[in-house]
């Protein structure tokens, strides 16, 4: 029989789509009020990979990335994406259809050997963690690779040597984090 053991603390991090890069500023106060400073950000990227946003946000999608230097029990995800849906909503515009999102807000967690993203979108590769939310491992941590690499389901733009380069330097700063906490020789 296994041993029933608790998960290593894990990154938290959130993917950030919008048209206007303010709101990057405007959602990251947010997010660093409630769960704590960020110690690594990706710059403002270019997010053109498909157009399934496109009616929503706006034609010129930017992406950003921030890291939270603060580690989480992997448990925290569904409430974190609840309130990420929460921050998106603040953020929206009425419009006779219903609220009209201007950013769209995926958290995550990183270990070392996964990414992991929470969707409220079921489908064959993720897994029901609870209070309507999914979670999608994304990438995996390849030995001879020295990094993540994506899986068949990942999507293109985590594919991207510049995405996979940007959750590399993440995880770094993970091990750095673990290892001062006595988590890993």
């Amino acid at each position: 029989m296994g041993t029933i053991r608790h998960p290593q603390p894990a990154k938290l991090f959130f993917g950030m789509l919008s048209s206007d890069p303010s709101l990057f500023d405007a959602c990251a106060r947010i997010l660093v009020t409630e769960y704590g400073p960020v110690d690594l950000e990706s710059e403002i990227l270019p997010w053109n990979i498909t157009n399934y946003y496109r009616e929503e946000l706006g034609d010129r999608i930017l992406r950003k990335f921030i890291f939270l230097e603060r580690l989480i029990d992997p448990s925290e995800l569904p409430r974190t994406k609840i309130f990420t849906n929460n921050v998106e909503s603040t953020f929206a515009t009425r419009e006779i259809r219903g609220l009209h999102r201007r950013i769209n807000l995926d958290p995550g967690y990183l270990t070392q050997a996964k990414v992991v993203l929470a969707t409220t979108k079921d489908f064959a590769h993720r897994i029901y963690i609870g209070d309507g939310i999914y979670a999608e491992a994304t990438l995996r941590y390849s030995s001879p690779d020295r990094g993540f690499v994506p899986f068949d389901h990942t999507y293109p733009d985590y594919r991207t040597e510049q995405y996979t380069a940007i959750f590399n330097k993440a995880r770094e700063n993970l091990r750095s984090a673990l290892k001062c906490n006595g988590k890993i020789d």
